[in-house]
C-alpha cells in the first residue's frame, strides 16, 4: 500500500467508510477512524455469531470463546508478550491504570514511597496515582522536560532513589507527539528496584512495541485509538507480576471457587476480568491489529512522519502560528494561533471541513508549562495525505485572516 501520495491513499473511500470525501479527519490521537474490516469484523459478532464465552457447552459459545482466546494471542504476539496470559482486557488504558493502581499499588506499596511522573502525563497518569496517594501516603514527584518537550531522562536519573517504586511515563506524548526512550527509562527505573508503567495509547498505532525488549513492567493501550472499537483496551504486565496481584473487582469469571466461608480466585488473566467482557469488542481489536499489521507499523511511522513534516513547515511559515513539540514528533502536532482561543481555530477549521482537537487534551499540567490554557492539536492516520496538510494550513491561514 503506497500511503504516501500527494491525495489520500488510494484505498480510502473502501477503507475507511466514515470519512467522506474532502473531510480532513485530523483528530486521531482522540480516537482513530475505523476501516471496514474492523466494522464488518464487529457486524459478524453481533449478527452472525454471536454468543458468551467461557461458560456455554453449545457450540457457538465454545467458537465464540475459540476466537476471543485467539485475540488474547494475537494481541501478545502483537507487543511481544511472552504469554498470552500477560493480556488482561479492560475498557481502556485508563482502567489499565487503575488496575495496577488499585490492585498493585495497594498491595505493594506503603506510605512514604514515591511514584515519578512527568509533566507531560494524560490525567489517565496521573489521577489514578493521587488516589492512591490519598490512599495510602505514597508521595509523587514530577520530571521535568526538555526545551523541546521530551522527558528529560538525565534528570530523570538524578531525581530516582530507593525510595521511589514505581516510575509511570508516556510512550508518546497525546500533546506534543515526543518519543520516550523506554529501555533507558526502564534501565533507570530498574536501577533502583522501581517497576516502570508505560502508557503506550499514542504509541501502538504509530510504533513498533515490543514489550520484553523495552524491559518495562506494565504497558497499557487503548483499542480505538488502534483503529479498533471502543471500550476495549489492554493491559500486559509481566507473569509474575501479575500473579502477586489480587483482585480488583469481584464477580463472575474471576474465581476458582465460591462459598459464603471463603472464595479462592482465577490465576490471571481470569482474576482481573470480572463478569462477561466486551467479546465483540476484543474481536475487532483482532481485527484491527490485523489491518495495523498488514500495513507495517515502521510503514505507518515512515507516513506519519512525512506527514508531521509537512505540516510543521507549512505551519511555521505562518508568522502568528506558534508550535509545539519536537520536530521529530510521532504523529502529532500541537500549535498556537497568537490570539486566537484554540476552540475558535476548531470552530473555523470545522466550516473548511478540517477536523482538529482544541482543548488541554487531558493534559492541564502541561497546559501550564507551555504556558497557555489549551492547544489546537492536528494529528495523523493512515488515511490521512499530503492534501490533508494542505487544507489545514489554507484553514489557518483563514483563522488569522478573520482574527487580523
Amino acid at each position: 500500500m503506497n500511503l504516501l501520495t500527494e491525495t489520500r491513499p488510494l484505498d480510502w473511500l473502501t477503507d475507511f467508510p466514515a470519512i467522506p470525501d474532502g473531510w480532513a479527519y485530523l483528530d486521531t490521537a482522540a480516537t482513530a477512524q475505523k476501516p471496514k474490516v474492523v466494522i464488518d469484523a464487529i457486524a459478524r459478532a453481533y449478527g452472525e455469531t454471536y454468543a458468551t464465552v467461557h461458560r456455554g457447552v453449545y457450540q457457538r459459545s465454545a467458537d465464540m470463546t475459540v476466537a476471543f482466546e485467539a485475540s488474547r494471542q494475537r494481541v501478545a504476539r502483537f507487543i511481544g508478550a511472552g504469554s498470552a496470559d500477560e493480556i488482561v482486557f479492560v475498557r481502556g488504558a485508563t482502567e489499565g491504570i487503575n488496575l495496577v493502581a488499585q490492585s498493585w499499588g495497594d498491595t505493594h506499596l506503603k506510605a512514604g514511597d514515591r511514584i515519578l511522573l512527568s509533566t507531560l502525563e494524560h490525567h489517565s497518569n496521573i489521577v489514578p496515582w493521587q488516589l492512591l496517594r490519598d490512599r495510602i501516603g505514597v508521595e509523587i514527584d514530577v520530571a521535568p522536560l526538555t526545551a523541546d518537550g521530551r522527558i528529560d531522562l538525565d534528570a530523570v536519573e538524578a531525581m530516582l532513589t530507593p525510595a521511589h517504586k514505581l516510575v509511570a511515563l508516556a510512550h508518546v506524548s497525546n500533546v506534543l507527539g515526543s518519543v520516550l526512550d523506554v529501555r533507558r527509562a526502564a534501565d533507570l527505573a530498574h536501577n533502583v528496584g522501581a517497576r516502570l508503567l508505560v502508557d503506550g495509547c499514542q504509541a501502538v498505532p504509530r510504533l513498533p512495541v515490543d514489550v520484553a525488549a523495552l524491559d518495562c513492567d506494565f504497558y497499557v493501550f487503548s483499542g480505538h485509538k488502534l483503529y479498533g472499537p471502543t471500550g476495549i483496551g489492554v493491559l500486559w504486565a509481566r507473569a509474575d507480576i501479575l500473579d502477586s496481584m489480587p483482585p480488583w473487582h469481584g464477580g463472575g469469571a474471576m474465581i476458582d471457587k465460591v462459598s459464603f466461608a471463603r472464595t479462592t480466585y482465577a490465576p490471571p488473566p481470569a482474576r482481573f476480568e470480572a463478569g462477561t467482557p466486551h467479546v465483540v469488542g476484543v474481536v475487532g481489536l483482532h481485527a484491527a491489529i490485523d489491518y495495523v499489521d498488514a500495513i507495517g507499523l515502521d510503514a505507518i511511522h515512515a507516513h506519519e512522519t512525512a506527514l508531521v513534516t509537512a505540516a510543521r513547515e507549512a505551519l511555521s511559515g505562518i508568522n502568528s502560528v506558534r508550535l509545539f513539540g519536537p520536530a521529530d514528533s510521532a504523529g502529532i502536532v500541537s500549535f498556537a494561533v497568537e490570539g486566537v482561543h484554540p476552540h475558535d481555530v476548531g470552530t473555523i477549521l470545522d466550516e473548511a471541513h478540517v477536523a482538529i482537537r482544541a482543548g488541554h487534551h487531558c493534559a492541564q499540567p502541561l497546559m501550564e508549562h507551555l504556558g497557555v490554557p489549551a492547544t489546537a492539536r492536528a494529528s495523523f492516520g493512515v488515511y490521512n495525505g499530503l492534501a490533508d496538510v494542505a487544507a489545514l494550513a489554507k484553514g489557518i491561514e483563514r483563522v488569522t485572516r478573520i482574527f487580523g
